[in-house]
């Protein structure tokens, strides 16, 4: 699926975004969830409350951050939660759905927040898991290592690097 850079839209997420939240969510977590043998009734539960468990996390941590929906056109294909901080920019979150991944879509919304943090003089920063695949997009636009945090490592781009 193509997705021109010109049409994609932040906007805030609303009530009604909850059911394409939790797909989204379910699709960021399908390759692990095939590793189970669960039945889909499992999985699909198992999901259900793990997405409600972190949404409600997510709002009440960190309150006054910014949840948006990504969209393409007009149709959401994903999230960007972002906490501005004094002297860092947190991405919360950031996930968009598989038909839209490797397509330049999360490398061209990481680079509007390094802009920020460079104009800002704030560094940006985020958790990711160990094994996801998407540290090499992080790496390359000059996040580094700063901490790790259970299965999570803290990665940190400074804005006296230069992102590529």
């Amino acid at each position: 699926m193509g997705c021109d850079p010109a049409q994609i839209v932040l906007r805030p997420i609303r009530d009604s975004d909850l059911g394409f939240l939790r797909a989204l969510y379910a699709s960021t977590r399908a390759a692990e969830m095939a590793l189970t043998g669960w039945p889909q009734e499992a999985v699909d539960a198992f999901l259900a409350q793990q997405f409600a468990a972190q949404h409600d996390w997510y709002m009440r941590e960190y309150a006054g951050a910014r949840f948006d929906i990504v969209e393409c056109g007009g149709v959401p294909i994903g999230r960007l939660y972002v906490s501005y901080q004094p002297r860092d920019i947190r991405i919360v979150d950031i996930a968009l759905l598989p038909e839209y991944r490797n397509r330049g879509i999360g490398g061209g919304l990481l680079r509007q927040l390094l802009d920020e943090g460079g104009a800002s003089g704030r560094s940006v920063s985020i958790h990711v898991e160990m094994f996801n695949p998407a540290q090499r997009l992080y790496r390359r636009l000059g996040f580094e290592q700063a901490g790790v945090n259970g299965p999570y490592l803290l990665l940190v781009w400074r804005p006296a690097q230069s992102a590529s």
